[in-house]
């Protein structure tokens, strides 16, 4: 039985995908080492060996640091990523609120598996259920973290938007009520 809800609780986990969900490139493929904090915007952009630029999708820093400041809410990333040192020295390099983003995602998962293989570890080092965690991701295929565990999943078509974050966790709600 699911627990009751109100129309303020939230996941105590929040688990986003980096490529394609909070910017809009593969790190693996489509940015090149070493990359550098953008010279005229340092923080807000990267560049690469070759000048490529890549930020986070508008809506994303807010969306973090709304959730950086909300109790008993943490943040994660759950990313299949042949190259995850570079996926991280990203989330070194730009900022949110005056902090490199890193620092604002309590764990981070980010290697090439399976995302059943990042929640299972997930669930292992913060102790929180799956059907406390939700997960926004551009691959269909990684609904199976839903079908196989219970963590609300929620497909990013175009890059993470504040409306697709706030819907999202208002179905997160319904399913949870009773």
């Amino acid at each position: 039985m699911a627990a009751s809800s109100s129309k303020n609780d939230l996941p105590k986990l929040f688990v986003y995908d980096l490529d394609y969900t909070l910017w809009r490139c593969w790190c693996d493929t489509h940015i090149t080492p070493p990359i550098k904090a953008h010279p005229t915007e340092p923080g807000t952009a990267i560049k690469d060996r070759y000048g490529s630029e890549m930020a986070f999708y508008p809506d994303v820093p807010g969306i973090i640091a709304d959730l950086s400041s909300t109790k008993n809410v943490q943040i994660a990333a759950a990313s299949r990523t042949h190259a995850p040192d570079l996926a991280r020295a990203m989330l070194s390099l730009l900022h949110i609120d005056g902090r490199r983003a890193i620092d604002h995602f309590s764990v981070l998962e980010i290697y090439p598996d399976s995302k059943i293989t990042h929640f299972k570890a997930l669930h292992e080092k913060t102790g929180i259920a799956y059907a406390d965690m939700i997960f926004f991701d551009d691959e269909s295929r990684n609904k199976e973290v839903e079908r196989k565990l219970g963590v609300k999943f929620v497909l990013v078509r175009n890059g993470l938007s504040r409306k697709l974050h706030d819907r999202a966790v208002a179905e997160w709600r319904r399913e949870r009520r009773v």
